[in-house]
C-alpha cells in the first residue's frame, strides 16, 4: 500500500513591519505545496495566540526566521519565538535542518543564528535554495 507523503509544515517568524513581503513568501510556499503557518492566516479570534504559536512551532518540521533591518530594531514576540525554535533545534540531531535564517534584504543576522547558513531571498536563486532546504528538512522530520 502506498501512503501519500505528508506536506512539509513550516512556521514563519517575522517582524510585522515586513508583513507584505512575508505574505508574498507565504503565497509562493503554499503554491509549492508547503503547509505554512502564518499567524495572520492561522490564528482565529478568541484563541490564545501565545499557546497556538507555541503549538504550531513545536509541530513544525522547519522554522523560517525572516530577517530584515526591522527584525532586531524593536522588541517583539518574534524574539521569544526565535528562542523557542532554537531550544527545539538543540534537542534534534545536529544534521537536522530545523531553523533556517531567511534574509529578506541585506541586513545583519542575530548573533544566535550566526552558526547557521542563511539563504538570501533577494538574490537570484534564493527562493529555489529555500525550497530545497525545506524539502530536505521536512523529509528528515
Amino acid at each position: 500500500m502506498i501512503f501519500p507523503r505528508r506536506r512539509i509544515r513550516a512556521f514563519l517568524i517575522y517582524a510585522h513591519y515586513d508583513r507584505e513581503i512575508v505574505y508574498g513568501l507565504y503565497n509562493c510556499m503554499i503554491k509549492d505545496g508547503i503547509d505554512v503557518w502564518l499567524d495572520a492566516e492561522k490564528l482565529l479570534p478568541g484563541q490564545s495566540w501565545k499557546m497556538e504559536i507555541g503549538r504550531a512551532m513545536l509541530n513544525s518540521d522547519v522554522v523560517l526566521v525572516c530577517l530584515s533591518r526591522q527584525f532586531n530594531k524593536r522588541k517583539g514576540y518574534r524574539h521569544k519565538e526565535l528562542k523557542i525554535a532554537l531550544e527545539k533545534a538543540n534537542l534534534l540531531p545536529d544534521e537536522k535542518i530545523f531553523v533556517i535564517p531567511v534574509r529578506l534584504e541585506e541586513c545583519d543576522m542575530p548573533e544566535s543564528l550566526l552558526h547557521l547558513h542563511r539563504v538570501d531571498l533577494f538574490e537570484v536563486g534564493g527562493y529555489k535554495k529555500l525550497i530545497r532546504a525545506l524539502r530536505v528538512g521536512g523529509a528528515e522530520g
